[in-house]
């Protein structure tokens, strides 16, 4: 089975953000939504302006476990939600189809988004879980401290953390780059 890995280079991240702003702002928040978030999907499309709006932290009940999670919103994402909510109704959902109606883009859709835009930039295997792998990932580079980020992902061992995020065979591969004798 192939799965999604992390987005490493901030280069790429900030040419998919780029490429997703060019073709809607709407794209462009749904990807940066869920880096700076590290939710998943299913936490992502249900929310509404109301959620976020003059707010400083997610408070959002995990569909998958129950679990109520409280995670500051990060200052570049909370001036792209303030500028994309302004002009919006407290009830419209913030990533709304263009169907007409006030539903979500279905995970579907979101998929095909995130994917087309991973393959512009020779990206394989990216989806809607890239996003969280991507903040997994570069939590725990810019902290070093594995055990926060299980405990942010919800994961049950720091094992499952380090597959998850793809830590471990590059932990391999640097360690054998650095031998020396």
């Amino acid at each position: 089975m192939n799965t999604v890995e992390p987005i490493k280079d901030p280069e790429v991240i900030k040419d998919v953000e780029n490429y997703l702003r060019q073709k809607s702002d709407r794209d462009a928040l749904l990807f940066l939504y869920g880096i700076y978030s590290g939710f998943r999907i299913s936490d992502i499309l249900p929310m509404r302006v109301r959620d976020v709006k003059g707010k400083e932290v997610f408070v959002v009940r995990e569909q998958k476990r129950g679990k109520l999670r409280n995670i500051p919103i990060h200052k570049n994402l909370k001036r792209e939600l303030d500028k994309y909510v302004r002009e919006r109704k407290d009830y419209e959902v913030l990533f709304k189809s263009r169907k007409g109606t006030n539903k979500p883009i279905t995970r579907q859709q979101a998929y095909r988004i995130l994917n087309d835009a991973g393959k512009k930039f020779g990206l394989a295997l990216v989806g809607t879980h890239t996003m969280r792998k991507t903040f997994g990932y570069h939590l725990y580079q810019q902290t070093k401290d594995i055990v926060l980020v299980q405990e942010v992902l919800g994961h049950s061992s720091p094992e499952i953390t380090k597959r998850y995020i793809g830590l471990t065979q590059q932990s391999i591969n640097d360690a054998i780059r650095r031998l020396s004798f």
